[in-house]
């Protein structure tokens, strides 16, 4: 019986093992000796050890079981999967078992589920955030872990930021800590894969950097697209028992690649969602969702009888600067000016980029006119201040156009048009001056 790759276990009422097979040893790492007279339970994995109970009972009522499924801890600490076929004999009162070992098959199952699972997520995800969650939650079912975390490498300043970190032994909002900053970026820098335990050799990874070597059981791999290697997935296991094999950092490194691509692809849809609503150049709202923001504040402006204003802003002579200095120059300006006026609005309005050197400011809830009126004068007081770029110091002269509702329109294009048509007015009076709009005559507008 030594010779067959199935396991003879033979246990007594009490739940202890009177005799096994040589097999055992190669399953769950134990000689016969060290297993004869101790207690099975001692090896079931803690989450199955319930079922594991009841089944015994039910086998010794005199029911056949096949094809029983749970879990053991190996001496080594590896988790190993075991099929049983378990009968009871009344005569000798105990109970024999064949115990076959799925543990290959399972990795394989899993293994194929979680490759399903992370396209699944990467189509229902409904953005990067989401996304990291579920493949957390994917990858904590392949892998024990208590730390999990995501590390991207900004493309154009080459900085290394955490999306995503989640640790079990740290509060929700908790920032990434310095090992797993300084392991991830050892990751993505050499674009190898990580394994770090007690027994990983000190000069494999420069362990002098890291803060804390008491619990090491890191596993990391990099995120690989076509342009390189642009980010990391990072583990850790707080287990003093089972530790992080080979094995595992081969089943990381295998579904990492189905990860890349869905990151990589949610960056893409995300960049293009951005692109169809922002100003590429600047980064402030583009036209369309300047739009769909105004329908929204001028909606709850009907409810709750708000009152909502449109400020129109253009830079006076802003062609002679590229003209002058170039394009270069001009687009420096252009982010300036975009800087600028964030800073002269409130978190709930909206600074938008309607084109060239045309902005608009959409300004909610605001409980009085006036209040339009002092932030286009601090508007343009901001702007009238010297931008220095690229060792040259220019002035920028606006001239600017203000439509409020409910007083001079109820519907945002002829909101939007008041307020252009007021800006105008502004222009040819001279320049660095807003005026607000009227819908009848030029008579009463008021100029500044």
């Amino acid at each position: 019986m030594d010779l067959l790759l199935d396991a003879i276990c033979v246990v007594d009422p009490q739940g202890r093992f009177v005799y096994i097979s040589g097999a055992c040893e190669r399953i769950f790492g134990y000689t016969c000796e060290e297993l004869v007279g101790t207690s099975m339970m001692d090896l079931v994995y803690p989450d199955d050890r319930e079922k594991t109970l009841a089944t015994a009972r039910e086998v010794m009522l005199g029911q056949q079981k096949n094809h029983f499924e749970n879990r053991y801890v190996r001496k080594d600490g590896q988790i190993v999967h075991i099929m049983w076929s378990a009968s009871w004999s009344e005569e000798e009162q105990l109970r024999v078992a064949v115990a076959h070992d799925v543990t290959e098959q399972k990795k394989t199952e899993a293994l194929q589920a979680a490759v399903y699972a992370i396209s699944e997520a990467a189509n229902s995800a409904e953005d990067l955030a989401a996304l990291f969650l579920l493949i957390h939650q994917i990858v904590a079912r392949l892998l024990p872990l208590n730390l999990f975390c995501v590390a991207l490498r900004e493309e154009d300043t080459g900085s290394l930021n955490f999306p995503y970190y989640a640790d079990q032994h740290s509060s929700p909002d908790a920032r990434e800590s310095v090992d797993a900053r300084t392991l991830g970026a050892e990751i993505i820098t050499s674009s190898a894969p990580l394994l770090l335990t007690a027994d990983t050799p000190a000069d494999d990874i420069g362990l002098r950097a890291l803060s804390d070597t008491s619990s090491l059981n890191w596993l990391g791999v990099p995120l690989i697209a076509t342009r390189g290697t642009f980010g990391a997935l990072l583990l850790h296991s707080s287990s003093t028992t089972q530790r992080y094999t080979s094995r595992d950092l081969e089943l990381l490194h295998y579904v990492s690649t189905q990860i890349a691509s869905a990151v990589q692809r949610m960056q893409m849809q995300s960049r293009l969602q951005f692109l169809s609503h922002y100003d590429h150049l600047t980064e402030l709202p583009n036209r369309t969702l300047l739009f769909d923001r105004m329908e929204q504040a001028l909606a709850r402006a009907r409810r709750e009888n708000g009152k909502v204003s449109l400020l129109y802003l253009d830079l006076d002579k802003f062609k002679q600067v590229n003209d002058t200095y170039g394009h270069g120059v001009g687009d420096q300006l252009l982010r300036a000016v975009a800087d600028r006026l964030r800073q002269c609005v409130r978190e709930v309005d909206t600074v938008s980029r309607v084109g060239g050197d045309e902005f608009v400011i959409l300004l909610e809830d605001i409980n009085q006119p006036e209040h339009a009126l002092l932030v286009a004068e601090k508007v343009r007081a901001q702007l009238n201040m010297p931008f220095h770029l690229a060792e040259h110091s220019l002035m920028m002269i606006p001239s600017i156009g203000i439509a409020l509702y409910p007083e001079h329109a109820d519907e945002q294009n002829e909101l939007l048009n008041l307020a252009d048509r007021a800006m105008y007015y502004a222009k040819q009076s001279g320049g660095n001056r807003f005026e607000i709009a009227v819908k009848k005559d030029r008579s009463d507008n008021m100029g500044r």
